[in-house]
Protein backbone atom coordinates (compact mmCIF):
# COMPACT_ATOMS: atom_id res chain seq x y z
CA UNK A 1 0.00 0.00 0.00
CA UNK A 2 1.32 3.47 -0.62
CA UNK A 3 1.77 5.88 2.08
CA UNK A 4 3.44 9.44 1.51
CA UNK A 5 7.06 10.34 2.82
CA UNK A 6 7.12 12.08 5.97
CA UNK A 7 8.45 15.59 4.24
CA UNK A 8 5.28 15.37 2.11
CA UNK A 9 2.77 14.50 5.04
CA UNK A 10 3.80 17.87 6.46
CA UNK A 11 2.11 19.73 4.10
CA UNK A 12 -1.15 20.22 2.83
CA UNK A 13 -2.84 20.42 -1.14
CA UNK A 14 -2.95 24.72 -2.24
CA UNK A 15 -6.51 25.62 -0.77
CA UNK A 16 -6.81 28.20 -3.69
CA UNK A 17 -6.39 25.45 -7.07
CA UNK A 18 -8.45 22.81 -4.69
CA UNK A 19 -11.49 25.72 -4.50
CA UNK A 20 -11.13 26.71 -8.05
CA UNK A 21 -11.62 22.82 -8.56
CA UNK A 22 -14.57 22.53 -6.82
CA UNK A 23 -16.21 25.30 -8.58
CA UNK A 24 -14.97 24.08 -11.59
CA UNK A 25 -16.44 20.35 -10.80
CA UNK A 26 -19.96 22.16 -10.23
CA UNK A 27 -19.66 24.13 -13.02
CA UNK A 28 -19.38 21.37 -15.08
CA UNK A 29 -22.20 19.52 -13.20
CA UNK A 30 -24.12 22.16 -14.46
CA UNK A 31 -24.72 24.30 -11.75
CA UNK A 32 -24.44 27.81 -12.17
CA UNK A 33 -21.30 28.83 -10.52
CA UNK A 34 -19.19 31.93 -10.48
CA UNK A 35 -15.54 31.40 -9.43
CA UNK A 36 -13.77 34.19 -7.78
CA UNK A 37 -11.03 31.55 -6.76
CA UNK A 38 -8.55 31.57 -9.22
CA UNK A 39 -5.66 34.16 -9.10
CA UNK A 40 -5.55 34.39 -13.04
CA UNK A 41 -5.81 37.56 -15.29
CA UNK A 42 -8.75 37.29 -17.66
CA UNK A 43 -6.68 39.47 -20.37
CA UNK A 44 -5.25 37.38 -23.22
CA UNK A 45 -1.79 37.06 -23.33
CA UNK A 46 -0.51 40.49 -25.46
CA UNK A 47 -0.41 39.00 -29.56
CA UNK A 48 3.43 40.49 -29.89
CA UNK A 49 4.39 37.84 -27.19
CA UNK A 50 2.47 34.69 -28.74
CA UNK A 51 4.55 35.93 -31.94
CA UNK A 52 7.72 35.66 -30.48
CA UNK A 53 6.44 32.10 -28.92
CA UNK A 54 5.61 31.17 -32.40
CA UNK A 55 8.81 32.87 -34.67
CA UNK A 56 11.02 30.41 -31.58
CA UNK A 57 9.04 27.17 -32.81
CA UNK A 58 9.67 27.70 -36.44
CA UNK A 59 13.11 28.77 -35.66
CA UNK A 60 13.85 25.71 -34.30
CA UNK A 61 14.14 27.09 -30.87
CA UNK A 62 12.86 23.57 -29.10
CA UNK A 63 16.00 21.91 -27.80
CA UNK A 64 16.98 22.30 -24.44
CA UNK A 65 18.73 25.84 -22.78
CA UNK A 66 20.69 26.55 -20.04
CA UNK A 67 19.25 24.72 -16.65
CA UNK A 68 18.16 28.12 -15.43
CA UNK A 69 17.77 29.89 -18.45
CA UNK A 70 18.98 31.69 -22.08
CA UNK A 71 21.53 34.51 -21.82
CA UNK A 72 18.97 36.18 -24.09
CA UNK A 73 16.03 36.29 -20.99
CA UNK A 74 18.95 36.78 -18.49
CA UNK A 75 20.14 39.74 -20.32
CA UNK A 76 16.03 40.99 -20.73
CA UNK A 77 15.67 40.26 -16.73
CA UNK A 78 19.18 42.44 -16.04
CA UNK A 79 17.63 45.26 -18.04
CA UNK A 80 14.25 45.61 -16.26
CA UNK A 81 15.70 45.19 -13.03
CA UNK A 82 17.75 48.40 -13.75
CA UNK A 83 15.04 50.14 -15.72
CA UNK A 84 12.30 49.91 -13.08
CA UNK A 85 13.44 49.15 -9.68
CA UNK A 86 17.29 50.76 -10.25
CA UNK A 87 18.71 47.62 -8.96
CA UNK A 88 22.25 46.19 -10.90
CA UNK A 89 22.64 42.55 -11.54
CA UNK A 90 24.93 40.42 -13.88
CA UNK A 91 23.24 37.60 -15.85
CA UNK A 92 25.17 35.35 -13.54
CA UNK A 93 23.11 36.90 -10.31
CA UNK A 94 19.82 35.71 -12.43
CA UNK A 95 17.85 32.67 -12.04
CA UNK A 96 14.81 31.70 -14.68
CA UNK A 97 12.57 29.22 -13.35
CA UNK A 98 8.74 27.53 -14.46
CA UNK A 99 7.00 29.68 -12.42
CA UNK A 100 6.94 31.76 -9.14
CA UNK A 101 6.43 28.80 -7.33
CA UNK A 102 9.37 26.94 -8.20
CA UNK A 103 11.96 30.01 -7.37
CA UNK A 104 10.85 30.25 -4.06
CA UNK A 105 11.07 26.65 -3.47
CA UNK A 106 14.51 25.94 -5.22
CA UNK A 107 15.78 28.91 -2.96
CA UNK A 108 14.53 27.36 -0.10
CA UNK A 109 15.81 23.57 -0.84
CA UNK A 110 18.70 25.44 -1.82
CA UNK A 111 19.55 27.25 1.16
CA UNK A 112 17.48 26.07 4.72
CA UNK A 113 18.81 22.87 7.35
CA UNK A 114 16.00 21.28 9.78
CA UNK A 115 14.81 23.44 11.90
CA UNK A 116 15.65 26.80 10.24
CA UNK A 117 13.11 29.44 10.23
CA UNK A 118 11.04 31.65 7.72
CA UNK A 119 8.89 34.22 9.13
CA UNK A 120 6.31 34.77 6.89
CA UNK A 121 3.95 37.31 7.32
CA UNK A 122 0.33 36.36 7.66
CA UNK A 123 -2.18 36.46 5.12
CA UNK A 124 0.04 34.87 3.50
CA UNK A 125 0.09 33.47 -0.26
CA UNK A 126 -1.05 29.87 0.36
CA UNK A 127 2.04 28.10 -0.66
CA UNK A 128 4.78 29.77 1.29
CA UNK A 129 4.67 27.74 5.03
CA UNK A 130 4.24 24.21 2.87
CA UNK A 131 7.17 24.66 0.43
CA UNK A 132 8.93 25.90 4.14
CA UNK A 133 8.13 22.72 5.40
CA UNK A 134 8.73 20.39 1.99
CA UNK A 135 12.24 22.08 2.25
CA UNK A 136 13.00 21.19 5.76
CA UNK A 137 12.58 23.85 7.68
CA UNK A 138 9.96 25.77 10.02
CA UNK A 139 7.57 28.33 9.10
CA UNK A 140 7.29 31.32 11.76
CA UNK A 141 3.85 33.32 11.25
CA UNK A 142 3.66 36.74 11.91
CA UNK A 143 0.35 38.13 12.72
CA UNK A 144 -1.25 41.17 10.86
CA UNK A 145 -4.90 43.12 11.27
CA UNK A 146 -6.91 45.04 9.14
CA UNK A 147 -6.38 48.06 11.22
CA UNK A 148 -2.78 47.97 9.53
CA UNK A 149 -4.19 47.15 6.40
CA UNK A 150 -2.38 43.62 6.58
CA UNK A 151 1.04 44.81 6.70
CA UNK A 152 3.71 43.87 8.97
CA UNK A 153 4.80 46.08 11.94
CA UNK A 154 7.93 46.55 12.81
CA UNK A 155 7.98 45.60 16.49
CA UNK A 156 6.03 42.48 15.75
CA UNK A 157 8.78 41.49 13.18
CA UNK A 158 11.50 41.98 15.47
CA UNK A 159 9.93 39.87 17.80
CA UNK A 160 9.99 36.99 15.70
CA UNK A 161 13.55 36.94 14.52
CA UNK A 162 15.15 34.34 16.72
CA UNK A 163 19.17 32.86 15.70
CA UNK A 164 17.12 30.05 14.00
CA UNK A 165 15.83 32.48 11.54
CA UNK A 166 17.28 32.00 7.73
CA UNK A 167 14.66 34.34 5.67
CA UNK A 168 11.89 36.97 5.97
CA UNK A 169 9.40 36.46 3.06
CA UNK A 170 7.88 39.93 1.89
CA UNK A 171 5.03 39.72 -0.58
CA UNK A 172 3.85 42.93 -2.20
CA UNK A 173 1.48 43.49 -3.61
CA UNK A 174 0.33 40.90 -1.22
CA UNK A 175 -2.11 37.76 -2.62
CA UNK A 176 -4.32 37.49 -1.00
CA UNK A 177 -4.91 40.99 0.80
CA UNK A 178 -3.68 43.05 -2.04
CA UNK A 179 -1.75 45.37 0.52
CA UNK A 180 1.60 47.34 -0.81
CA UNK A 181 4.27 48.71 1.25
CA UNK A 182 5.32 52.35 0.70
CA UNK A 183 8.55 52.80 0.87
CA UNK A 184 8.26 54.03 4.61
CA UNK A 185 6.54 51.04 5.31
CA UNK A 186 9.21 49.10 3.84
CA UNK A 187 12.13 51.17 5.62
CA UNK A 188 10.44 50.59 8.82
CA UNK A 189 11.03 46.69 7.91
CA UNK A 190 14.43 47.28 6.65
CA UNK A 191 15.95 49.08 9.81
CA UNK A 192 14.87 45.94 11.50
CA UNK A 193 16.28 43.49 9.20
CA UNK A 194 19.98 45.76 9.53
CA UNK A 195 19.67 44.47 13.00
CA UNK A 196 20.24 40.77 12.26
CA UNK A 197 22.55 40.14 9.71
CA UNK A 198 22.37 36.59 9.76
CA UNK A 199 18.43 36.98 8.06
CA UNK A 200 18.05 37.00 4.33
CA UNK A 201 15.31 38.11 2.50
CA UNK A 202 13.19 36.74 -0.12
CA UNK A 203 10.91 39.49 -1.89
CA UNK A 204 7.78 38.16 -4.13
CA UNK A 205 6.63 41.50 -6.99
CA UNK A 206 5.06 39.37 -8.38
CA UNK A 207 2.40 41.81 -8.54
CA UNK A 208 4.56 44.60 -9.07
CA UNK A 209 2.79 46.41 -11.79
CA UNK A 210 -0.85 45.73 -10.35
CA UNK A 211 -0.39 49.14 -8.22
CA UNK A 212 -3.34 51.98 -7.67
CA UNK A 213 -4.03 55.54 -7.72
CA UNK A 214 -0.62 57.21 -6.98
CA UNK A 215 0.71 54.40 -5.26
CA UNK A 216 4.30 54.44 -6.57
CA UNK A 217 6.03 50.17 -6.00
CA UNK A 218 9.30 49.91 -4.02
CA UNK A 219 11.17 46.96 -3.78
CA UNK A 220 13.45 46.55 -0.15
CA UNK A 221 16.85 46.17 -1.73
CA UNK A 222 16.01 48.95 -3.73
CA UNK A 223 15.15 51.21 -0.47
CA UNK A 224 17.79 50.17 1.26
CA UNK A 225 20.66 49.24 -0.91
CA UNK A 226 22.51 47.29 2.28
CA UNK A 227 20.20 44.58 2.20
CA UNK A 228 21.39 43.78 -2.00
CA UNK A 229 23.67 41.31 -0.40
CA UNK A 230 20.69 38.94 1.46
CA UNK A 231 18.29 39.67 -1.04
CA UNK A 232 16.31 37.90 -3.43
CA UNK A 233 14.20 39.40 -5.76
CA UNK A 234 11.67 37.30 -6.95
CA UNK A 235 9.14 37.96 -10.34
CA UNK A 236 7.59 36.85 -12.96
CA UNK A 237 5.67 37.09 -16.19
CA UNK A 238 2.74 35.63 -14.95
CA UNK A 239 0.54 38.66 -13.64
CA UNK A 240 1.59 42.14 -15.70
CA UNK A 241 1.74 40.04 -18.99
CA UNK A 242 -1.51 37.62 -18.42
CA UNK A 243 1.31 34.27 -19.09
CA UNK A 244 0.17 32.50 -16.39
CA UNK A 245 0.22 28.88 -18.33
CA UNK A 246 3.45 29.98 -19.75
CA UNK A 247 5.31 28.74 -16.51
CA UNK A 248 8.29 31.98 -16.33
CA UNK A 249 9.31 33.21 -12.99
CA UNK A 250 12.52 34.75 -12.43
CA UNK A 251 14.61 35.94 -9.36
CA UNK A 252 18.07 38.17 -9.17
CA UNK A 253 20.25 38.00 -5.92
CA UNK A 254 23.76 36.69 -4.91
CA UNK A 255 25.44 34.32 -7.23
CA UNK A 256 26.24 31.57 -4.33
CA UNK A 257 22.81 31.21 -3.84
CA UNK A 258 21.93 31.51 -7.60
CA UNK A 259 24.28 28.65 -8.68
CA UNK A 260 22.66 26.68 -5.89
CA UNK A 261 18.90 26.97 -7.21
CA UNK A 262 20.57 26.13 -10.50
CA UNK A 263 22.38 23.22 -9.02
CA UNK A 264 18.77 22.37 -7.99
CA UNK A 265 16.90 22.88 -10.71
CA UNK A 266 20.18 20.28 -12.70
CA UNK A 267 18.35 16.96 -10.42
CA UNK A 268 14.89 18.37 -10.81
CA UNK A 269 13.12 20.32 -13.77
CA UNK A 270 16.23 21.21 -16.01
CA UNK A 271 15.41 24.23 -17.82
CA UNK A 272 12.02 26.01 -17.89
CA UNK A 273 10.57 25.45 -21.28
CA UNK A 274 12.40 27.11 -24.18
CA UNK A 275 9.23 28.46 -26.24
CA UNK A 276 7.99 30.19 -22.96
CA UNK A 277 11.47 31.61 -22.17
CA UNK A 278 12.09 33.57 -25.88
CA UNK A 279 8.50 34.62 -25.22
CA UNK A 280 9.62 35.88 -21.93
CA UNK A 281 12.20 38.22 -23.73
CA UNK A 282 9.48 39.80 -26.00
CA UNK A 283 7.56 40.59 -23.13
CA UNK A 284 10.18 42.23 -20.79
CA UNK A 285 11.72 43.87 -23.76
CA UNK A 286 8.63 44.78 -26.28
CA UNK A 287 6.17 47.12 -25.38
CA UNK A 288 4.97 48.05 -22.09
CA UNK A 289 1.94 50.14 -23.26
CA UNK A 290 -0.91 48.04 -22.49
CA UNK A 291 0.08 47.46 -18.80
CA UNK A 292 -0.91 50.97 -17.07
CA UNK A 293 -4.34 50.30 -18.77
CA UNK A 294 -4.89 46.96 -17.63
CA UNK A 295 -3.98 48.07 -14.15
CA UNK A 296 -6.44 50.85 -14.72
CA UNK A 297 -9.11 48.00 -15.53
CA UNK A 298 -8.28 46.19 -12.65
CA UNK A 299 -8.55 49.41 -10.49
CA UNK A 300 -11.80 49.99 -11.39
CA UNK A 301 -13.59 46.06 -10.63
CA UNK A 302 -11.50 46.83 -7.24
CA UNK A 303 -14.10 50.02 -6.43
CA UNK A 304 -17.07 47.87 -7.68
CA UNK A 305 -16.10 45.09 -5.98
CA UNK A 306 -15.51 47.33 -2.18
CA UNK A 307 -17.97 48.99 -2.99
CA UNK A 308 -20.48 46.16 -3.24
CA UNK A 309 -19.56 43.90 -0.33
CA UNK A 310 -19.20 46.85 2.09
CA UNK A 311 -23.40 46.72 1.45
CA UNK A 312 -23.55 43.13 2.62
CA UNK A 313 -25.11 42.97 5.67
CA UNK A 314 -22.27 41.89 8.34
CA UNK A 315 -19.29 42.31 6.03
CA UNK A 316 -16.93 45.13 5.81
CA UNK A 317 -14.31 45.15 2.95
CA UNK A 318 -11.09 46.86 3.42
CA UNK A 319 -9.67 48.76 0.11
CA UNK A 320 -6.41 47.74 -1.08
CA UNK A 321 -3.34 48.90 -2.61
CA UNK A 322 -2.99 46.31 -5.58
CA UNK A 323 -3.15 42.79 -7.09
CA UNK A 324 -6.16 42.08 -7.87
CA UNK A 325 -7.66 40.72 -4.64
CA UNK A 326 -9.74 42.03 -1.84
CA UNK A 327 -10.08 40.22 1.63
CA UNK A 328 -13.19 41.27 3.51
CA UNK A 329 -14.10 40.16 6.55
CA UNK A 330 -16.84 38.19 7.99
CA UNK A 331 -16.77 38.40 11.27
CA UNK A 332 -20.18 39.70 11.41
CA UNK A 333 -21.87 36.40 10.20
CA UNK A 334 -19.89 34.14 12.45
CA UNK A 335 -22.24 32.38 14.60
CA UNK A 336 -25.00 32.68 12.51
CA UNK A 337 -27.06 30.64 10.77
CA UNK A 338 -27.16 30.10 6.75
CA UNK A 339 -30.08 29.69 4.52
CA UNK A 340 -29.59 25.85 4.86
CA UNK A 341 -29.31 25.57 8.49
CA UNK A 342 -26.11 25.35 9.22
CA UNK A 343 -24.11 27.43 11.78
CA UNK A 344 -21.34 29.86 10.14
CA UNK A 345 -18.84 28.71 12.62
CA UNK A 346 -15.51 29.84 10.56
CA UNK A 347 -15.00 31.01 7.70
CA UNK A 348 -14.39 27.95 5.85
CA UNK A 349 -18.17 27.06 6.78
CA UNK A 350 -19.27 30.83 4.93
CA UNK A 351 -17.42 29.51 2.00
CA UNK A 352 -18.92 26.49 1.36
CA UNK A 353 -22.35 27.83 2.13
CA UNK A 354 -21.81 30.13 -0.13
CA UNK A 355 -20.35 27.69 -2.99
CA UNK A 356 -23.61 25.64 -2.34
CA UNK A 357 -26.33 28.35 -1.84
CA UNK A 358 -25.75 30.96 -4.17
CA UNK A 359 -22.91 29.71 -6.67
CA UNK A 360 -20.14 31.42 -5.88
CA UNK A 361 -16.65 30.02 -5.12
CA UNK A 362 -14.32 32.34 -3.15
CA UNK A 363 -11.34 31.08 -1.13
CA UNK A 364 -11.54 30.90 2.37
CA UNK A 365 -8.83 33.27 5.09
CA UNK A 366 -7.87 29.93 6.89
CA UNK A 367 -6.14 28.85 4.16
CA UNK A 368 -3.83 32.30 4.56
CA UNK A 369 -3.64 31.93 7.84
CA UNK A 370 -5.44 34.45 9.18
CA UNK A 371 -9.13 34.10 9.72
CA UNK A 372 -12.21 35.35 9.57
CA UNK A 373 -12.01 36.66 6.09
CA UNK A 374 -11.94 35.47 2.68
CA UNK A 375 -10.21 35.97 -0.58
CA UNK A 376 -11.97 36.72 -3.78
CA UNK A 377 -10.00 37.37 -7.35
CA UNK A 378 -11.74 40.63 -9.43
CA UNK A 379 -9.55 39.03 -12.09
CA UNK A 380 -13.17 38.07 -13.99
CA UNK A 381 -15.62 40.57 -15.98
CA UNK A 382 -17.93 43.20 -14.33
CA UNK A 383 -20.30 41.38 -14.99
CA UNK A 384 -19.61 38.48 -13.31
CA UNK A 385 -18.30 40.46 -10.37
CA UNK A 386 -21.85 42.53 -10.57
CA UNK A 387 -23.55 39.01 -10.25
CA UNK A 388 -21.18 37.57 -7.70
CA UNK A 389 -21.54 40.50 -5.50
CA UNK A 390 -25.24 40.42 -5.58
CA UNK A 391 -25.08 37.00 -4.80
CA UNK A 392 -22.88 37.59 -2.05
CA UNK A 393 -25.38 40.24 -0.97
CA UNK A 394 -28.09 37.96 -1.20
CA UNK A 395 -26.61 35.22 1.16
CA UNK A 396 -25.12 37.70 3.89
CA UNK A 397 -28.76 39.25 3.80
CA UNK A 398 -30.34 35.03 4.31
CA UNK A 399 -27.87 34.72 7.15
CA UNK A 400 -29.94 34.54 10.19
Amino acid sequence: MFAESTALARVKPSATLAADAKGRALKAAGKDVISLAAGEPDFDTPDNIKEAAIKAIRDGKTKYTNVDGIPELKEAIVAKFKRENGLSYTPAQVNVSPGGKPVIFNAMIASLNPGDEVVIPAPYWVSYPDMVLLAGGEPRFVMTTAETGFKVQAADLEAAITPRTRWVLLNSPCNPSGAAYTRAELRAVADVLLRHPHVWILTDDMYEHLVFGDFEFSTIAQVEPKLYDRTLTMNGVSKAYAMTGWRIGYAAGPEPLIKAMAKVMSQTTSNPSSISQWAAVEALNGTQEFIKPNARLFEERRDLVVSMLNQAQGMHCPTPEGAFYVYPSVAGLIGKTAPSGKIIGSDEDFAVELLETEGVSVVFGAAFGLSPFFRISYATSNANLEDACQRIQRFCGSVK
